[in-house]
């Protein structure tokens, strides 16, 4: 690693006045992005693990960090995505810098794979900041695994996750994302195969720290709807309700609810199931709600899914009967 051992000392605020601004942040694709403590783990270590991250730790009375932050920025943007760049502010975040041992600024780590890769302290000149950067593509494609099959693997994945083979599923779509970072329907895979494994917490990372180009697309809205379902299980058991409800067929409220709980629990037919029976009965029971979490279910599951399907054709059944 190259960090540099010149120990700089920090100048003190002046009369408690308003730190100059921060260097900006250019945040076009999530390129380049604020870390705290509270996600660095998340945001950088995490994430490092489908490319490299900088991370450039300053503070707003530094003046080298002033000159360094935009020209790393400008050669980061100039790199479309291939390299990521995370902006801590030690002044707001010094238990991290005392954890990862700051004792200067401005500092900076590449992080790759979860771990640092390289380094350096003080204001450099663009030519060597290009090197730096330049290092980092070339590590992370030579990390890369040979080119695969998008469209074949996207298939792979989606039947091994209907099957529930999660551990298979997770890998292809972890190995589409190294090729294809910005790829939707294996990122929202990925949720899909952490909800499915009742890792709720992981799903919502991921939706969490989406890239914009990613959270855009109707896919991850359908992604975000299926984590939305998990997270609202039922209030009580699922015999409990199937009991209260063998016991009153027209309790609509309760049959709602056990279908939620069935469909959060992966029993996702049998929830569609239950609304169809609810649907069945009384079409219009307040104000067709029966029917709107019917949809809510399609659109979590997603339009072409065979349970969507097959749950479209039964519900025209239904009202054009």
């Amino acid at each position: 690693m190259i960090f540099g051992s010149n120990k700089a000392n920090q100048p003190p605020k002046e009369n408690g006045a308003a730190p100059s601004a921060a260097p900006s942040a250019a945040t076009g694709q999530n390129m380049i992005f604020d870390v705290s403590t509270q996600d660095f783990e998340q945001r950088v270590m995490m994430a490092s693990m489908q490319k490299p991250i900088i991370v450039d730790f300053w503070a707003p009375w530094c003046g080298p960090c002033k000159q360094l932050g935009p020209a790393l920025e400008k050669v980061v943007s100039e790199q479309g995505g291939a390299v990521l760049m995370a902006k801590v502010n030690l002044d707001e975040n010094q238990d991290l810098a005392a954890a990862l041992r700051i004792q200067s600024i401005p500092t900076v780590y590449a992080f790759f794979q979860g771990q640092p890769v390289d380094g350096f302290q003080g204001a450099i000149p663009e030519s060597h900041i290009r090197e730096f950067v330049g290092k980092l593509v070339t590590l992370a494609k030579s990390a890369q695994p040979d080119a695969i099959d998008i469209p074949e693997a996207l298939k792979s994945a989606a039947q091994a996750l209907a099957d529930e083979d999660l551990g298979t599923a997770q890998a292809l779509y972890a190995q589409i994302l190294q090729q294809d970072g910005a790829n939707v329907e294996a990122y929202t895979g990925m949720v899909r195969t952490f909800i499915a494994a009742g890792q709720i917490e992981q799903a919502q990372a991921i939706i969490e720290n989406a890239p914009e180009e990613i959270a855009s697309k109707p896919a991850f809205a359908q992604a975000r709807s299926a984590l939305e379902l998990a997270k609202s299980g039922p209030a009580s058991p699922l015999d409990d309700l199937t009991r209260k409800l063998e016991a009153n067929p027209k309790d609509h409220e309760t049959r709602i609810e056990l279908a939620r709980g069935l469909f959060a629990s992966g029993q996702k037919m049998a929830g569609v199931e239950e609304l169809l029976e609810a649907i069945r009965i009384d079409r219009e029971w307040n104000e067709q709600a029966a029917r709107k979490e019917l949809l809510k279910f399609f659109e979590a599951l997603g339009h072409a899914d065979p349970i969507t399907v097959e749950g479209r054709r039964k519900l025209s059944s239904i009202l054009f009967s």
